[in-house]
């Protein structure tokens, strides 16, 4: 088994719902263990910024998926949350789920189809504050200490929820 990191983003609906509902759905991936669950954090967006603000998790997987196999399995399940990906849509626009693979064991990998670690996980709060809440120590390859990173990120609004 491979530990792999994967954030959870949602502004459309009913997103704290949609959170809570996604990390119940990821806890019956294939070939996969859900093991560390992060508080739900309300973020804002970033890019596109005239839309409602993120609630944001992350999460850990004990998985035997290799990193493509993984990657898939999320982008089904985003369409199961009626997330639907459009070549030419706009970048981060709202979205119902928003599914990112972080991280997979140590892998490094450049390709059209999948970056790991995720390319901009490192300039942003929404990924390192759960991440950190679940993994302080994990080094993030070619760019440090997750809870080091996250002390970079200081002026990005993000405000963690009483979970219910």
């Amino acid at each position: 088994m491979i530990r792999a990191y994967v954030a959870l983003g949602s502004n459309l609906g009913d997103p704290v719902r949609t959170i809570e509902d996604a990390i119940d759905a990821m806890a019956a991936l294939r070939g996969s263990l859900l093991t560390a669950i992060s508080s739900l954090y309300r973020t804002a967006p970033v890019g596109l910024r005239n839309q409602p603000d993120f609630i944001n998790a992350v999460v850990a997987l004990d998985t035997r998926l290799p990193p493509r196999e993984l990657l898939d399995e999320l982008s089904t399940l985003e369409a199961r949350f009626g997330r639907i990906r459009e070549p030419d849509s706009v970048k981060n626009a709202p979205r119902t789920l928003d599914l990112d693979l972080l991280l997979h064991g140590d892998t490094v990998q450049d390709d059209p189809a999948l970056t790991l670690p995720h390319p901009r996980m490192h300039e942003r709060a929404f990924v390192l504050a759960p991440l950190a809440e679940i993994a302080p120590e994990l080094v993030v390859p070619g760019h440090g200490r997750v809870a080091d990173l996250l002390a970079a990120c200081a002026g990005q609004r993000i405000q963690p929820l009483a979970r219910a």
